[in-house]
């Protein structure tokens, strides 16, 4: 078995694109951008993100999301690799929880150690040149140096390009109908149930292994590290995750690293943490795989308070507009695209965080969740208007949260990717009631939870029935205003009086 794999791995052919994809998710991307000083921004370097979504066998799903760094490789080997260590038959339906867990700890260190032979020899050929390389004065310029030294600093740029960068990445797999996460540096997880009450209760299910992360601290001191200054520094040769894929100058010459250096053994390690298993069986909701590059886009946008909770919100609010998942997850990494440069744009406050940001990648498995149904008219209940709120162009700093009443889908639940009618058990939503009438958040890790902003309902129920016009020939509107005019009038005041400014006349 193992000699297929390595056979597979080494085919020219990608054998992976002959595996069934999964068509209970959806995708969605952006790419990294600079926003110069008139608002505009341009891409400095090749999306670096990677993704995996496929179905195996004994109806096993799997899925992945890989945020690279200085290149590409490490996030597009990791995820064919793993690919392979999962979904040639390692995975069946007889494994126990503890088979599971150990499997996806044994596929991420063969993903290490595999990813690391591939690049065996331009290491030992940069190790055997930086030895050659006779030591030269800083001062002196490239131009200054001999012939001979010039080639080999040549070369050895080259040699850095090739071996160079990294990945974290978190892996969901779903076997049995159970979900088991394992995770490897700063993406994260949510999985949003919906109860039959209308509540969604949103799970972060682990949290991300990052210098301020206080369990990976304790690691890093029993190793000898001054967990202090990591936790200073916030970063780690450049990127703020504790453990990771690939990366050569973390895990061989870590030595050389000044936070690293005492170290008694290897501190930065990809050991994936396992989640699980938990069950989704007769759960309805969804799932989110979020890069790195998407949560912080949020969050400097709008703060890390509520990101969880908002992301949640997008998606609900899409799944509810859209009749393809690839289009809601795509549609949400857009708002979040533009949330990010609107707040840049603004020049608030929020706006300095907002100069840059990375890859974006959002992958969206449904779990028995209804979409929109394209048949259905605004009248009848099957689509959603949602509202994007301008940031103000005065320098206020407060932030203004609105809750809005959004119509959801009534009819029809997506069911291996088609849409069936619906059938009512217990924890699924009845027809007629929003699926998403209140968001609760919990971190898997402190166990707290909180209610989302406003008067605790996001989305407020209609009924299936179809919006009657009134004496006028006016049908009720579906967005209810009331409190955003009321917030925007206090807001924007500045104790003058309000009207004929924003509101019904």
């Amino acid at each position: 078995m193992a000699a297929q794999r390595r056979s597979l791995m080494q085919s020219h052919q990608i054998w992976t694109d002959d595996l069934p994809l999964c068509q209970l998710c959806g995708v969605g991307t952006a790419p990294n951008c600079v926003y110069g000083s008139d608002g505009k921004g341009t891409q400095s370097h090749p999306n670096e993100d990677g993704h995996l979504r496929f179905r195996g066998e004994d109806d096993s799903f799997l899925y992945g999301v890989f945020n690279g760094y200085d290149g590409s490789r490490v996030a597009s080997f990791a995820s064919q690799c793993l690919t392979a260590e999962l979904l040639l038959g390692q995975l069946k339906s007889s494994r126990t929880d503890n088979d599971v867990r150990k499997i996806l700890t044994q596929a991420f260190d063969v993903v290490e150690k595999s990813y690391f032979k591939t690049i065996d020899d331009a290491l030992a050929e940069k190790a055997h040149l930086s030895n050659y390389l006779l030591p030269h004065n800083e001062n002196v310029s490239f131009h200054q140096l001999s012939p001979q030294n010039q080639k080999v600093q040549e070369r050895l740029k080259e040699l850095e390009q090739e071996v160079s960068g990294g990945a974290t990445a978190v892996v969901a797999l779903i076997l049995n109908n159970k979900l088991y996460i394992a995770n490897v540096g700063t993406n994260r997880v949510l999985l949003c149930k919906s109860s039959s009450d209308g509540q969604n209760q949103v799970l972060q299910i682990g949290r991300p292994h990052s210098t301020d992360n206080e369990d990976e601290l304790q690691r890093l001191a029993a190793l000898g590290v001054d967990s202090a200054r990591v936790r200073q520094a916030g970063q780690i040769a450049g990127q703020s995750s504790t453990r990771r894929l690939g990366d050569y100058r973390v895990k061989f010459n870590y030595n050389e690293i000044d936070l690293l250096s005492a170290a008694k053994t290897r501190p930065v390690v990809a050991e994936p943490e396992i989640h699980g298993s938990q069950t989704v069986d007769g759960v309805t909701g969804f799932l989110l795989l979020m890069s790195e590059g998407l949560i912080n886009a949020l969050e400097s946008a709008h703060g890390p308070e509520q990101a969880n909770q908002e992301i949640v919100a997008m998606v609900a609010a899409e799944l509810a507009l859209q009749t393809s998942l690839e289009a809601v997850a795509q549609s949400v990494v857009e708002r979040v695209k533009r949330l990010h440069h609107d707040v840049f744009v603004s020049g608030r406050q929020r706006a300095t965080y907002c100069s840059r940001h990375e890859d974006m990648t959002l992958l969206i498995r449904t779990l028995n969740y209804p979409m929109a149904d394209a048949a259905l008219t605004p009248t009848q209940g099957g689509r959603i208007y949602p509202v994007s709120v301008p940031y103000s162009t005065s320098q206020s700093t407060s932030k203004t949260s609105v809750t809005l009443s959004l119509v959801m889908p009534s009819q029809g639940t997506l069911t291996n990717g088609t849409n069936t009618a619906s059938t009512l058990e217990e924890g699924t939503p009845t027809p007629g009631q929003s699926p998403t009438a209140t968001l609760q958040s919990t971190n898997t890790q402190t166990q707290s939870s909180s209610s989302s902003s406003g008067d605790g309902s996001l989305f407020r129920q209609r009924g299936s029935q179809a919006a009657q016009p009134d004496e006028t020939g006016r049908v009720p509107p579906y967005v209810d205003f009331s409190q955003f005019y009321r917030l925007w009038g206090s807001d924007h005041s500045d104790g003058h009086s309000t009207q004929g400014g924003l509101g019904p006349q």
